[in-house]
């Protein structure tokens, strides 16, 4: 066993598969918190959000604007004459049926949708990431397996073999014990190769630009879990999913107040200074100050059509929210249930393979003495490796599992 141990230790370090960057799972965090794209893109969107937050604060605060003129003129029959002036004017809304303010307030509410959709990119991100490590994580202690196995095939074609020249052994069973080794290698070419697929999907979710091999620290064990079953319908009101869908569906609430307050009058405070005259500098000063009222008529039916655009946006808005409640409730019980269930089935896996294992040991012993014959022999090497490939199957499955549930509740990459 020992030197089984060394040879495959060798062969894992003589492949090129240990790099020399390692990385493990909170270093693969903070480097996609720093450079993922599609986290960026949600930052920019939320940026975005803030700033229409500010145009939509602007309309209530004081317009103020300041001017300026020189000229000349001439009419026929006359002389050429100047004029100067310069000055400032300002408006101030006083009223427009708090069509103002609830854009305000609707653009606040956007800004609360853009950070719970950041949140739900983060979640994806999260996941996609933890994927992409798992899978090579997988994808490395795949390749040991996989080693481990040519070298039992290996071994175990030697000894048919050795059968054969005996005589104690016919050519059937030999070409089996080839057929078996020659799968084997076939099996670890395969999980060379998906060693750099499995790098580069990790490069493509750390958001790195370029490509270059390196490897993954960490284990595949699955550990207890809490088995107290979570209250779902209480749990999806924090998710952010459902968060972002009940702001927008806030902020369209606020639209259609908005779209009402189209059809009341708007009331501005006017008032300015202006100095003017034939000469620089003027001297001449003038003012004005003023109340202005406007009151839409008619517009060709542009209100009637924005308000029931608004009305349409609302009502989708509700259903939405009460379509996402349901969807997420769904997808939190079935992550939920997905994770017991591959839980459940690492331990069962782990009573296989301790099985095959000791039948394995038994029934290699018996071949040896001939108390066995090759067709049972190689049932059990068969299974062997079959429960061994299942049992680092079941465990990727069972962190992936994990993985969905956490983003399932909406864990982000800076939990």
């Amino acid at each position: 066993m020992k030197r089984t141990a060394v040879l495959v230790l060798g062969l894992f370090f003589s492949a090129g598969v240990v790099s020399a960057e390692t990385l493990d799972w909170q270093t693969c965090l903070q480097e996609a918190r720093r450079a993922q794209p599609e986290l960026q893109s949600a930052r920019e969107q939320f940026n975005a959000a803030l700033a229409d937050k500010g145009l939509a604060r602007s309309a209530l605060l004081p317009q103020i604007s300041a001017s300026g003129n020189a000229g000349k003129s001439k009419a026929a029959g006359r002389k050429i004459a100047e004029a100067y002036s310069y000055g400032v004017s300002g408006r101030q809304l006083l009223f427009d049926g708090f069509k103002s303010a609830n854009d305000l307030a609707a653009a606040q509410e956007r800004v609360k949708s853009a950070e719970f959709a950041y949140d739900v990119v983060s979640s994806n991100v999260r996941l996609n990431l933890w994927t992409a490590f798992v899978g090579l994580l997988s994808a490395q202690e795949n390749l040991g397996v996989a080693r481990n196995i040519l070298v039992r095939r290996k071994q175990n074609m030697d000894m048919v073999a050795l059968q054969y020249k005996g005589g104690r052994e016919h050519k059937g069973s030999l070409l089996t014990a080839e057929a078996n080794a020659a799968q084997a290698e076939l099996d670890l070419v395969e999980a060379e190769r998906n060693i750099e697929l499995y790098q580069r999907r990790l490069t493509k979710e750390l958001g790195r630009s370029a490509f270059t091999a390196f490897t993954v620290t960490g284990d595949l064990t699955v550990g207890e879990i809490d088995r107290s079953k979570p209250e779902f319908e209480k749990l999806v009101e924090s998710t952010p999913l459902l968060r972002e869908l009940v702001t927008q569906k806030e902020a369209a609430r606020l639209g259609l107040k908005s779209a009402r307050a189209d059809f009341f009058p708007q009331i501005y405070a006017d008032g300015g200074g202006q100095r003017g005259d034939a000469s620089w500098p003027p001297r001449t000063d003038s003012w004005s100050a003023g109340i202005s009222v406007s009151f839409p008529i008619f517009q060709g039916g542009q209100q009637q059509a924005a308000l029931a655009k608004s009305q349409a946006n609302y009502r989708q808005s509700q259903a939405d929210e009460r379509s996402g409640r349901d969807g997420v409730i769904l997808t939190l019980a079935q992550a939920w249930t997905q994770w017991l269930n591959d839980v459940d089935q690492v331990k069962v896996q782990e009573k296989f393979f301790q099985a095959a294992q000791q039948r394995a040991e038994i029934v290699e012993a018996q071949y040896k003495s001939g108390l066995t014959t090759f067709n049972d022999w190689t049932i059990i090497e068969d299974d062997l490796v079959r429960n061994q490939k299942a049992l680092l199957q079941a465990k990727t499955n069972a962190l992936l599992s994990e993985a969905g549930w956490l983003q399932a509740k909406g864990e982000t990459v800076d939990e």
